[in-house]
């Protein structure tokens, strides 16, 4: 059992070695190809309910997962490695939040956004269909991951226990894992709980290296307990027995009585908020979470405008006043400065500018931070730049866009009050209002310091691609790391293509190297979106 239950918690299970995963004892060697496979179950409270994944990965060391995060973060990264080559590790997610919906299965290299990525499921040998699995279903599952080290080809295969291995894959990707795997590694499974309660199992599990994984005994596996909410049920008939007496001795008035209690504490358990002292300056920022949650239809799926690694953003409307919102809900741990966190978000509120999208403001729940922005309506940039068979954008539109964001940029670093950097400059951080106006959003990494003094936080963060080469030496963020993302997303609305794209022969690519090539090649009227 990876988690037992508990909410915003994360569990791991290592091989009790570092494996060596280089041809040579030096670790300079080729890559060597490895091969396993698990059953695995996910058990939630609710059978309905989607919650936080697992993940089976390798790691370069243990001190990266040693810091991860619950929730999102699935126990393998937390807000500063997500999306940072120096992290090390690759994972294939089973994860019940949405990405490409709430039942995947991803690979991941660095970042918790899936370089590829399915709907759960298998397709079947006898008929060629596929047939669609739910993680959350509390049925036990195998997975099967066969990588290639020399063609840095990844296969997963998944199928309900019991079904042999399905001949065609789920996922077939092209994955360079030299970056993370320099010598030995550690390999094993993490997990993490949300908001809530769920546990999770691997029952079985083999692995091998330059040869197929051994196949797993299934009459020799585990069942899984039978009860898995012992402590609820014992609650339960506890409860029962009081209320039976009670209604045996007790009048109609008090068990009218009890039931109003009930109701009034579950409403204030279900909008409780986390309140200190050092909050009450920031009270007209605050918005209630009771408010939120009316707001966005209780965070339903269908107001999900968009999720990432940092978190998840709905639309909502606000009752009083009548106003459409933005509302981007992240999880976060006590210890990341939560205090300073808050301060700078209420100064970055104080911003007006055209091209920035207002910050509104906040509210803190346990576990959980929620910002408030104005709603845009044409949504984020990278929708039409990005999605096949989208909406597209006249090359008068694209100018406008890429001078409305350099604008703003130009403000946050030198003309408001204190210097403000961005640190996560990209299409899918540029909002489209209803006139077709760029807006800088986003401002959940962004930090403040004053003019002539320089930032004090020497953790990296942003997303892989847009990052400036500096900051994987210096780590300390600058104007100048933001004007080379911003360089980079000058070159994403140009040539209508991600910072980091697969080409024609399955190959990742550098926007930045391939607009240079062909720069240098003297086409550079090829790299232009058609």
């Amino acid at each position: 059992m990876l988690t037992n239950g508990t909410i915003n918690k994360k569990g791991q299970t290592f091989h009790p070695s570092p494996l060596p995963f280089r041809a040579e004892a030096t670790g300079t060697g080729a890559l060597r190809s490895f091969s396993t496979t698990f059953v695995f179950a996910i058990y939630g409270q609710y059978a309905d309910v989607s919650t936080a994944g697992m993940a089976f990965f390798v790691s370069a060391s243990k001190e990266v997962l040693s810091t991860a995060m619950a929730g999102q973060f699935l126990g393998l990264l937390n807000r500063t490695n997500n999306g940072n080559q120096s992290a090390r590790i690759f994972a294939v997610e089973l994860d019940t939040i949405r990405n490409i919906n709430n039942n995947h299965v991803g690979i991941d290299v660095d970042s918790l956004v899936s370089l590829d990525s399915a709907n759960a499921g298998y397709y079947n040998d006898s008929y060629g269909f596929f047939e669609e699995l739910s993680l959350i279903s509390r049925k036990a599952m195998q997975v099967w991951v066969d990588d290639d080290g020399w063609a840095t080809e990844v296969n997963v295969t998944m199928a309900p226990l019991g079904v042999a291995k399905p001949k065609k894959p789920l996922l077939h990707t092209i994955v360079d894992l030299s970056g993370v795997l320099q010598s030995t590694a550690c390999v094993g499974f993490s997990s993490a709980t949300g908001l809530h309660t769920t546990r999770h199992f691997v029952l079985g599990w083999s692995f091998a290296l330059d040869r197929p994984a051994p196949a797993l005994d299934i009459s020799a596996l585990p069942a899984l307990p039978p009860l898995l909410w012992p402590e609820r049920q014992s609650k339960s008939k506890s409860r029962a027995l009081g209320i039976m007496l009670a209604l045996a001795s007790a009048t109609l008035v008090s068990a009218v009585g009890i039931g109003i209690y009930i109701f009034v504490t579950q409403r204030s358990l279900k909008y409780s908020e986390v309140h200190e002292d050092w909050e009450v300056p920031f009270g007209p920022n605050r918005f209630s979470y009771k408010d939120l949650f009316h707001a966005t239809e209780g965070f339903s799926d269908k107001n999900l405008l968009g999720r990432g690694g940092f978190g998840s953003v709905y639309k909502g409307t606000l009752r009083k006043p009548d106003k459409k919102v933005a509302v981007k809900r992240m999880s976060h741990d006590s210890r990341q400065g939560v205090k300073e966190f808050i301060a700078e978000v209420v100064s970055i509120g104080r911003i007006r500018h055209r091209n920035i999208t207002q910050l509104l403001g906040y509210c803190r729940r346990k576990g959980e931070l929620l910002l408030i922005y104005d709603y845009m309506e044409n949504g984020s940039l990278d929708k039409y730049l990005h999605t096949r068979n989208g909406p597209t954008l006249r090359w008068s539109q694209r100018y406008s866009i890429i001078k409305g964001v350099a604008s703003s940029l130009s403000y946050l670093h030198e003309e408001w009050e204190q210097v403000i950097i961005h640190r996560d400059i990209k299409a899918s951080n540029v909002l489209l209002d209803n006139k077709m106006n760029g807006r800088l959003g986003d401002f959940g990494l962004a930090r403040i310091y004053d003019h002539k003094t320089a930032a004090e936080t020497t953790h990296v963060a942003g997303t892989l691609g847009y990052l400036a080469p500096e900051l994987s030496c210096a780590g300390r963020p600058t104007p100048f790391s933001d004007v080379y993302a911003f360089g980079v997303f000058l070159l994403e609305v140009t040539c209508g293509r991600r910072p980091i794209f697969i080409d024609e022969q399955n190959n990742r690519v550098l926007l930045v190297e391939w607009v240079l090539e062909h720069y240098h090649n003297g086409s550079m009227l090829d790299t232009v979106d058609p």
